[in-house]
C-alpha cells in the first residue's frame, strides 16, 4: 500500500513538472502570403524557434483577409481556435464579444506594453481593459509617392497643399504624363478618399465622421469639398485604371509613366524590391493636410487548452511587441515599428518621417485609424463609405448627391 502511494504521488509530481516546463507551441492563422508578406512571417517564427517554440503555420492566401476570416469562423465553431489569429481593428472586439479571446495582461504588464505603444494603438489592443491582443506594425496610409525625375524635369515640388496638387497634375497633365496612378478597386478608391478627407476636414473632422459617425460632418459643405476634389482627381487618372492591382499603379510610378500615387508604405515594399533609393528615385511625403492615418497588424490570442499552447501564445505575445523582433519585421514588410522606443537607425528616410510623424501624432491627439484599411468601424458601416465613394468615382454624381447617398447609407448600415 506504501509503495502504491508512493507511486502514484511520484507520478502527480511528473504530471505537474511536465506542465510546468510545457514547451511553447503555437498554431497561427494568417494571410501573409505574399514574398515579402511570408519573410516578414518567417522572421517571427525563427525566432519562436530559438526561444525553444513549435510553430504550426496556417498561411491563408486571398481575400485580404476575407478566406483567413471564413477559416477561423470554421475553426472557432468547432471548438478547435487557432493559438493566434492575423487580426486588427474593430474586428479584434467582435470576437471578444463572443468570449474566444484569451486575456494576455501578464505578458502586457510585464513587458511595459502601456509605456511603449502609442496611446491610440494600445486601445486597439484591449478588451474591456485586458489585453487580448500583440500589435506587430504601424502602416502609415495617407502617403503620396513620387517619381523624383518626372517632377524635377517638370519643375515640380512635392505639394503640400491640395491646390498645389491640382496645379501640378494639370502642368504633368499638360507635358502628357499621367498625373495620379490609380487602380480602379474599391479599397484603393476608399484609400485616396479618406486622405482627402483627412486633409479637408482635418483630424478633429475625420474622427467625427468616420470614427463618430457624427451626421452633421457627414452632411456639411466641408465633406462637398472631399467629394469635388475626388471628382478632380478623377480627372487626373488614366482611362484604363479600372480593376488594376494597386502595386502595377506603383509601377507606373517608378517607369515614369505617372507622377503620383497615393497609398501605404506597403507602395515602398515595391519601389525598394526594384532596387529604387528613397530621396533620389522616388519621393515621399504625407498627403496635404494634417494628422496621421494608420494600419496596424495585430494577432489576437483565442482561448485554448493546454499549457503548452497557453506557453505558446505567452511567447508568441512577448517576442511580437519585443524590440528584436519590431525593428527586424518592419525592415522587412515597410511599416514602422509600433513600439516609439525601437531604434531607427537601420530604416529609410520614408520610415523615420513616419515614426516622426506618428509621435507628434499622438502626442496632439491627431493620430487617427484608417476606415478604409478596417482600422476604425465595423464592416457593415465601413462598407457603406466605401460602397458610396465607388460610385461617385465612377459617375457624374454630383457632391450634393454622393453627400445625401452617404449619409442615408451610413444611417442603413447601424
Amino acid at each position: 500500500m506504501k509503495t502504491y502511494i508512493l507511486s502514484a504521488v511520484s507520478g502527480l509530481a511528473l504530471v505537474a513538472a511536465s506542465a510546468a516546463i510545457a514547451d511553447p507551441e503555437a498554431e497561427v492563422l494568417h494571410y501573409w502570403t505574399s514574398g515579402g508578406e511570408a519573410k516578414s512571417v518567417a522572421v517571427l517564427q525563427e525566432e519562436f524557434a530559438a526561444n525553444g517554440g513549435t510553430w504550426t503555420d496556417m498561411p491563408v492566401a486571398g481575400g485580404g483577409g476575407d478566406a483567413a476570416m471564413t477559416a477561423l469562423r470554421a475553426r472557432v465553431l468547432s471548438g478547435n481556435a487557432p493559438t493566434a489569429v492575423q487580426l486588427k481593428g474593430p474586428a479584434i472586439q467582435e470576437w471578444y464579444e463572443e468570449g474566444v479571446l484569451a486575456d494576455i495582461s501578464s505578458v502586457a504588464e510585464a513587458n511595459n506594453w502601456d509605456a511603449v505603444l502609442p496611446a491610440s494603438i494600445a486601445g486597439h489592443m484591449k478588451c474591456e481593459g485586458t489585453w487580448c491582443a500583440a500589435p506587430v506594425n504601424v502602416h502609415r496610409v495617407d502617403w503620396i509617392w513620387a517619381n523624383a525625375s518626372v517632377l524635377e524635369a517638370n519643375g515640380i515640388e512635392m505639394p503640400t497643399t491640395w491646390d498645389e496638387f491640382n496645379a501640378a497634375a494639370e502642368k504633368l497633365q499638360a507635358a502628357g504624363i499621367i498625373p495620379l496612378a490609380h487602380g480602379g478597386q474599391a479599397w484603393q478608391d476608399a484609400t485616396v478618399f479618406e486622405a482627402v478627407a483627412l486633409g479637408i476636414l482635418g483630424p478633429d473632422g475625420y474622427r467625427k465622421a468616420f470614427v463618430d459617425l457624427d451626421m452633421d460632418t457627414i452632411k456639411s459643405d466641408e465633406m462637398k469639398a472631399v467629394f469635388d476634389q475626388m471628382r478632380t482627381m478623377r480627372g487626373f487618372v488614366d482611362d484604363n485604371f479600372s480593376g488594376r492591382d494597386w502595386n502595377l499603379a506603383t509601377a507606373m510610378v517608378m517607369n515614369g509613366e505617372a507622377a503620383f500615387q497615393i497609398m501605404g508604405d506597403w507602395a515602398k515594399g515595391e519601389f525598394m524590391a526594384a532596387g529604387k533609393a528613397p530621396g533620389e528615385d522616388f519621393l515621399c511625403a504625407s498627403t496635404p493636410g494634417d494628422g496621421f492615418l494608420y494600419n496596424v497588424d495585430s494577432f489576437a490570442m483565442f482561448n485554448v487548452d493546454g499549457e503548452d499552447k497557453k506557453a505558446g501564445q505567452e511567447l508568441l505575445a512577448k517576442l511580437v511587441v519585443g524590440e528584436n523582433f519590431q525593428e527586424v519585421f518592419n525592415l522587412n514588410k515597410g511599416s514602422i515599428p509600433a513600439r516609439t522606443d525601437v531604434s531607427l537607425d537601420a530604416f529609410d528616410q520614408c520610415a523615420t518621417l513616419s515614426a516622426s510623424d506618428m509621435n507628434a501624432s499622438s502626442e496632439g491627439g491627431s493620430l487617427l485609424p484608417s476606415y478604409a484599411h478596417g482600422m476604425a468601424l465595423r464592416g457593415a458601416q465601413a462598407g457603406a463609405i466605401t460602397d458610396t465613394v465607388t460610385a461617385h468615382f465612377n459617375s457624374d454624381m454630383s457632391a450634393d448627391d454622393a453627400v445625401n447617398m452617404l449619409a442615408d447609407a451610413i444611417a442603413n448600415s447601424m
